[in-house]
């Protein structure tokens, strides 16, 4: 890792300082920053340096979405780091680009997180040093010593689902100790058991939770902390950590979740609604987001103008990438609860379901139109879109030839999505202008309620408890907007793991889960094996004659779901970890590689 002095640039702050006229020349102070011993005697730079420690937390829009890296869409990114999962050619000589910064590299989340990591667990290690010893005296201090702790174990849980093992570093070093200190990978169980600690110490000094509507919402709290712990538990007691499946581990995942199953949260009625809504906006399902305030500079975010098709204000997913693919399409269940296909990348019909490959999208889990835009829907609801005039819809349908499109079809515009299908999921709502330069404050959901339930069924279910597996996963599909049938006490055994594995794809689609689930089920080799499809709309001839597309109800378009966009090489399993860097190898001898790399 790199050490480096500290020193806050705080230009806020310049602007209501001033140097003493009658001093010598050679004692002035740096006008352009403020010195290290300024901050920690001042409370309001000091909490200023807190504030700036959750940039630590690292939110999930941008132009690279995680989406683009799993089945859940398409990545046609020719560069930035994004490209390396597209063609499984990751090494420790590039996974930097996944860490990488500026304007085409947006959006990857860090997702080699160790330089990020690494740079804030300093700037927390430092802030919690000075607090130790005392040079930082004001009311309140604690619980900033203890949201720093939540914030550390944050990172390292982070970098544990990346890496594995990594150096546990509680204290900072400067320039003279280069060449002085190496760092050695801490095992996995050693991370895990210092994660532990740090959640521990935190919510001795952490307020319970804030209200969603409350300024500090977003701010690390005792349930933000149980929420952590459910997700660290759930991810140590998965194949990829536990080849044993030790049972401890999963009780353990089991008892984390159910210390939040009766906290006072509740599902949100609306699903499509939960993720439109704008930071400090009253709903009682998230337990812990990164929130903005929208609107303009960079507080905000623009997943519309990223992900919305050309003419509905957006970039399309940039190079025609993050439309959903059809592979998501075909796991959303049908109305009756029932999975549309017996096996979907065969595509072979469920004849219990009801569903019909020549109106597709109809008789679904509520959960599909809810998360994505396909031919033939309203733009009206998802927006204002001053390119689009009222009554407009989806048109991504082509005719028979090709030779005619809809307008918002890959083959009218290549930056359309080339799936035939767009993100929903996260677009504002009616009345909000959409264009590529607004800017949004709805919140990026870390923890919630649905999800906790999940980890307590899949917790359950490994620890033999099937019907109370069901009983959560029931629950998540019990949401007013979604209303699907429970699970039936009749699925069992491999069939409710399948059904566990898919209700977490559908539930938690789009919020960067579905990346690192199916590395830690060690599943992640069957299922990006399998090429990722779009959807082909064919309008008929009559109707493109006579410019009625718009016109026709989904059961009049025929369909081809079969449309292949994508074909991996073979998944290499050392992928479920990430390597560290070549360079960071070179700086720090003592650091071995991670295993498989």
């Amino acid at each position: 890792m790199r050490y480096s002095k500290t020193s806050m640039i705080l230009t806020a702050a310049v602007a209501v300082l001033s140097a003493s006229c009658d001093r010598d020349i050679l004692d002035i102070q740096p006008q352009d920053r403020i010195a290290e011993s300024a901050v920690w005697t001042d409370e309001a730079l000091t909490r200023a340096y807190h504030t700036e420690m959750y940039n630590v937390v690292q939110h999930g829009f941008g132009i690279h979405m995680a989406s683009k890296y799993t089945d859940e869409a398409f990545n046609n990114a020719p560069c930035c780091g994004a490209n390396l999962f597209k063609s499984n050619i990751l090494s420790p000589d590039n996974v930097g680009d996944l860490g990488g910064s500026g304007f085409w590299a947006d959006g990857n989340n860090h997702l080699y997180f160790w330089d990020k990591g690494y740079t804030y667990i300093r700037k927390i290690n430092l802030f919690i040093e000075k607090a130790e010893a005392g040079e930082i005296d004001f009311d309140g201090v604690d619980q900033l010593v203890a949201e720093a702790k939540f914030l550390r174990a944050f990172a390292y849980t982070k970098l544990f689902q990346t890496f594995g093992g990594v150096p546990i570093v509680t204290q900072t070093y400067d320039l003279d100790a280069v060449g002085e200190v190496t760092f050695e990978r801490a095992t996995e169980a050693e991370v895990v058991a210092f994660i532990k600690s740090d959640i521990a110490a935190a919510m001795a000094d952490l307020p319970e939770r804030y209200a969603s509507s409350d300024p500090n919402y977003g701010r690390g709290t005792g349930d933000a902390a149980r929420a952590l712990l459910s997700h660290l538990t759930l991810y140590w007691a998965s194949p990829l950590h536990n080849p044993s499946r030790d049972m401890q581990r999963w009780q353990e995942a089991a008892d984390a979740a159910a210390a939040l199953l009766n906290r006072g949260y509740s599902l949100y009625p609306d699903y499509e609604e939960l993720f439109q809504l704008p930071s400090g906006s009253a709903q009682n399902e998230i337990i812990f987001a990164r929130t903005f305030s929208g609107s303009s500079g960079s507080t905000g975010h623009i997943v519309a103008g990223d992900n919305l098709p050309r003419r509905w204000g957006g970039y399309g997913g940039w190079w025609a990438s993050n439309g959903p693919s059809q592979n998501l399409v075909d796991d959303y269940d049908m109305i009756n609860g029932e999975p549309a296909f017996l096996d979907v990348p065969n595509q072979v019909i469920n004849p219990a379901s009801g569903y019909d490959p020549g109106d597709p999208y109809s008789n679904r889990d509520p959960r599909l139109a809810a998360t994505i835009i396909f031919n033939g829907v309203p733009i009206d609801d998802i927006g204002d879109h001053p390119g689009a005039p009222p009554g407009s819809e989806f048109e991504s349908w082509v005719s028979p030839n090709q030779q005619q499109w809809g307008l918002d079809s890959p083959f009218n515009n290549p930056d359309n999505p080339a799936t035939g299908t767009a993100l929903r999921k996260f677009m504002p709502q009616d009345g909000q202008l959409v264009s590529r330069g607004i800017q949004l404050s709805n919140p990026w959901p870390f923890w919630r309620l649905a999800g906790i339930y999940l980890n307590y069924a899949e917790a359950q279910f490994e620890l033999g408890n099937e019907a109370v597996a069901r009983e959560y996963i029931s629950k998540v599909r019990a949401r007013p907007s979604v209303n699907l049938p429970p699970i039936p006490a009749s699925v069992s055994g491999a069939a409710l793991r399948k059904r566990l594995i898919n209700e977490r794809r559908i539930e938690l689609a789009f919020e960067g889960d579905r990346f690192w689930d199916i590395r830690r089920w060690k599943i992640a080799a069957s299922v990006e094996n399998v090429p990722v499809r779009g959807m082909i709309v064919t309008c008929p001839a009559a109707a493109v004659a006579s410019a009625t597309c718009a016109d026709l109800e989904w059961g009049e378009f025929s369909y081809n779901p079969n449309r292949v966009l994508l074909t991996k090489p073979a998944y290499p399993e050392n992928q479920n970890l990430l390597p560290v860097s070549t360079s960071e190898l070179q700086r720090n001898p003592g650091m071995t590689q991670t295993p498989g790399w």
